[in-house]
């Protein structure tokens, strides 16, 4: 499918607690560095007419003050956990703007979270204010927002599936611990594969730094950067600077382009 020029916007790069972790007095969290501070994980993806955002984390509504978004036509979730839904109810700003419902994009699973977490907009009797949304439920069939088409990419989080996504040549990934070999030839190809890195020690649903790297290895995908990082994983400068030629770590503000892809 062919792919319009694209922008990518960072929103947010932290892991569920954010960094900086509130009472945490280590040097990573007392950081004056502005790339030491990390809002929930999320990216937003625009094209000259298209503009949505993967999750809607805590702090989406600052995130979308921060980047002076004043357009969005979908939200595009990777899975139910609250660190990447629990700003949903915000996008009801963008329908009172627009005046139309918010599509809204996700599979069973993350849906009928927001059904339970967010009931209120689902009722019949609908209370002034709420957000209107349309629910598109997704698998893992390749589908179009605006003109921006979207490859799912299943991937596992400890036993949770979870969504990540190929638009173009860029392939985004977060929460997760393993990908089945079926799965990384969708990413295989891509220029540039965004994978959660949360620390140096082992855990149990997510990749540390050191696996991250070996999958981009595997993946031979030539531009890597990490997010979904936690306050374990040390000071941005001394990680970043450590890093194989064509890998980084992402930083919350970070903006990356990519030209059409046919």
């Amino acid at each position: 499918m062919q792919s319009p020029p694209l922008n990518i916007t960072f929103l947010g790069t932290g892991t569920s607690s954010g960094v900086p972790m509130i009472g945490c007095e280590c040097l990573v969290c007392t950081s004056t560095d502005k790339k030491d501070k990390r809002l929930r994980s999320s990216i937003l993806v625009q094209s000259a007419s298209t503009s949505f955002v993967v999750d809607t984390t805590p702090d989406f509504r600052y995130q979308m003050l921060r980047e002076k978004v004043k357009k969005l036509d979908a939200v595009l979730f990777t899975h139910p956990h609250k660190d990447h839904i629990a700003g949903f109810d915000d996008v009801k700003a963008f329908t009172f703007l627009s005046g139309k419902p918010m599509e809204v994009y996700a599979n069973t699973l993350t849906l009928d979270a927001l059904k339970r977490e967010f009931y209120y907009i689902f009722t019949d009797k609908k209370y002034p204010g709420i957000p209107e949304v349309n629910l598109n439920i997704i698998d893992l069939e390749p589908f179009i927002i605006g003109d921006i088409p979207v490859i799912p990419v299943l991937v596992w989080h400890l036993n949770m599936p979870v969504f990540g996504f190929r638009f173009g040549n860029f392939t985004y990934i977060t929460d997760a611990n393993r990908i089945d070999d079926v799965e990384k030839e969708k990413i295989k190809g891509s220029d540039t594969v965004v994978i959660n890195a949360l620390r140096h020690k082992k855990h149990l649903s997510h990749y540390t730094l050191d696996e991250a790297l070996a999958l981009v290895h595997d993946l031979q995908v030539p531009e890597a950067y990490f997010t979904h990082v936690s306050h374990q994983l040390g000071m941005y400068d001394n990680i970043n600077s450590k890093l194989p030629a064509g890998t980084h770590l992402a930083y919350d503000g970070l903006q990356l382009s990519f030209p059409e892809v046919s």
